[in-house]
């Protein structure tokens, strides 16, 4: 499983690195973005809680 963010639609409210930060960090421009490989197993919850409660539903996880 991985994780993606549509960056464009973020809106850098720290969300998702505050539920999962093994997943999920800003990048240069303060957006959100996800880790480049699979989501480890023990994130993989924390990951969909991040997803299902983005205020703005960027996060993608397949």
């Amino acid at each position: 499983m991985k994780a993606s963010v549509n960056t464009d639609g973020c809106i850098s409210c720290a969300l998702c690195v505050d539920v999962c930060p093994k997943v999920f960090h800003f990048n240069g421009d303060g957006k959100s973005e996800a880790i480049a490989g699979d989501i480890p197993d023990d994130s993989v919850q924390s990951a969909e809680n991040a997803r299902n409660n983005c205020p703005v539903s960027v996060i993608d996880i397949h």
